[in-house]
């Protein structure tokens, strides 16, 4: 009976290999979906075109601009995916998300800021990032002795999570005062904004290089929050560092959301449904669960951004509202899963 089941790295290769081949499939659909579709046949030599740093065709034209948008949709998707399952495995709570402990507050100030100032798309995208950066330091600095904690994991916790919304509510109290006080023509934009919109997002290799870097600090540590999910208050006995988990788990989940939230705006549900659809799916191992979401929360992005700006064309939704609208339900019915 026990020889039927397979290897843990057999499983967890075909797991991710599926992943990695339904990931490039929602990537080749989003260059071929749109107001003007790009048929499969063209697609090789439009790539071909691309290659040699020549588009002359439309199709190759097209496959450039929606192939760019869906490299940052992928980055963002699969930032905020894992962000939130290290959030949860640090909070211990399953309704943890990338923006529960306010860092994304932080971004919409800076980024509602610069925006309310006419800034550049630059200087929005570093404010944005600078008031991530500030958030997280200073929920570090408040914070940093429960961090630390490596016996009272669940108290340290509570905390940490309590002190997360207090800042997470001062900051939206300033941004509810900055929208307040907007004038008409700089409204719209920053509510695309704060609902998480792709529109002009610009492919820049530093979230793909955050994403790479998170996600080998996740593999390597995927062992020790098996443990810490399974044994808590003993994981300490056990051999894992449990403090400094906790400090590397809240630092690198901060990070991946100022990266994913300065790229693309606020986009909610990603972080919070995808790490529960591939827990059910594949179960708590961490050493499965960590590329699975990553690839898992990209494609998802992916696919939500291809709808809002197809779904009405010409004219283009903020995916935050698509991925409200999915997200939503699903994690309902993973609650009443979850409950049976």
């Amino acid at each position: 009976m026990q020889a039927s089941v397979p290897p843990l790295r057999q499983r967890a290769t075909l797991i991710v290999g599926a992943m990695l081949a339904f990931s490039i499939a929602t990537l080749l659909f989003a260059g071929m979906t749109g107001s003007i579709r790009v048929p499969l046949d063209e697609i090789p030599d439009a790539l071909r075109q691309l290659a040699n740093g020549q588009p002359d065709s439309l199709s190759a034209s097209l496959l450039e601009l929606r192939a760019s948008r869906a490299l940052v949709a992928f980055a963002t998707g699969g930032a905020l995916a894992l962000a939130g399952l290290m959030m949860q495995a640090l909070l211990r709570n399953p309704l943890a998300d990338p923006y529960v402990l306010g860092v994304s507050s932080g971004a919409s100030v800076g980024a509602l800021l610069a925006l309310l100032l006419s800034a550049s798309v630059l200087v929005v995208d570093a404010a944005a990032l600078a008031g991530a950066i500030g958030v997280a330091m200073l929920l570090y600095l408040l914070a940093r002795r429960d961090l630390r904690s490596g016996q009272a994991a669940e108290g340290g916790a509570s905390m940490l999570l309590l002190t997360g919304v207090i800042v997470s509510a001062l900051c939206g109290s300033i941004v509810t005062l900055m929208l307040a006080i907007a004038p008409e023509g700089r409204l719209r934009s920053m509510i695309f904004w704060l609902i998480g919109d792709l529109a002009g997002a610009p492919l820049r290799v530093v979230p793909w290089l955050v994403l790479a870097g998170c996600l080998l600090f996740a593999m390597r540590n995927a062992r020790a929050m098996n443990m810490v999910a399974l044994h808590a208050e003993n994981a300490v006995t056990l051999g894992v560092r449990v403090g400094a988990l906790r400090k590397g788990l809240f630092f690198v989940s901060a990070l991946l959301t100022a990266s994913a939230v300065t790229s693309a705006g606020s986009i909610g549900f990603v972080g919070l449904i995808v790490p529960h659809a591939c827990r059910f799916a594949f179960g708590p191992d961490h050493r499965v669960l960590i590329p699975a979401v990553a690839l898992a929360g990209g494609a998802f992005l992916v696919l939500c951004d291809t709808l809002a700006r197809t779904i009405v064309a010409p004219q283009q939704l903020p995916v935050g509202a698509i991925t409200a609208m999915i997200g939503a339900p699903v994690f309902l019915y993973q609650l009443h899963r979850l409950r049976k």
